[in-house]
């Protein structure tokens, strides 16, 4: 939706998965470009917050539009028993990032519950969603094959990524790419008449940093 204020669209992603597959360290290392090695559990739901710019194409299909985008990156607590916390926000997300630790082949196999909980509660039956595998770097003791999880978000029909948030490998490119799902959902949802901006295409260098961080603990 458009909003009023310096930026052009409010965009709310959220990252959900098991406990201790780094959705932290992940959107940390989106915000900040730095890396926290400690392990710290979210408590019900924490979120970041990044300016992005967003290179849209007007209405003709020719004209360019630099649109300001505000993202708030939701981090979700993975147990069990913040479960009705944090499934009380799918509604309110535009995006899902899906992830689970490539040295962790449990928290692989629970992504089909997580998908289930997303569709069972998000904002539709089938909302824009990045499967993102964690900690890429550790190939020693890497559990996960690639063709495991490709041929997972193929039977989903998702993209997916492999990251880390100790380089930095993908981490940018996964949200990018989620982003322009939701714009490009948002453009194709809005009518001709619209006052909201149209965009697609793809997302620009980040602009500005707000690593902001706020909780909700219960």
């Amino acid at each position: 939706m458009a909003v009023d204020g310096d930026y052009d669209y409010l965009i709310k992603l959220l990252a959900l998965g098991d406990s201790g597959v780094g959705k932290t360290s992940f959107l940390y290392r989106y915000t900040d470009k730095q890396f926290n090695s400690k392990f710290t559990t979210t408590v019900g739901i924490d979120f970041r917050e990044k300016r992005v710019n967003y290179m849209g194409t007007g209405a003709d299909g020719m004209s360019q539009k630099n649109l300001k985008v505000h993202l708030q990156l939701w981090d979700t607590a993975g147990q069990e028993r913040f479960r009705s916390l944090t499934t009380a926000f799918f509604r309110d997300a535009m995006g899902f990032l899906l992830m689970f630790d490539l040295n962790n082949q449990q928290s692989f196999l629970n992504v089909r519950n997580w998908m289930s909980q997303l569709q069972a509660n998000a904002y539709c039956d089938n909302p824009d969603i990045i499967l993102v595998g964690t900690k890429a770097d550790l190939k020693d003791t890497r559990d996960v094959q690639v063709r495991q999880a490709r041929d997972l978000a193929a039977r989903y029909g998702i993209p997916y990524f492999e990251t880390s948030a100790a380089t930095g490998v993908e981490v940018d490119e996964a949200v990018s790419a989620l982003l322009d799902l939701v714009m490009k959902r948002m453009e194709q949802s809005a009518e001709p008449s619209s006052a909201e901006p149209n965009g697609s295409a793809n997302v620009s260098q980040e602009v500005q940093d707000t690593p902001v961080g706020r909780g909700c603990a219960c």
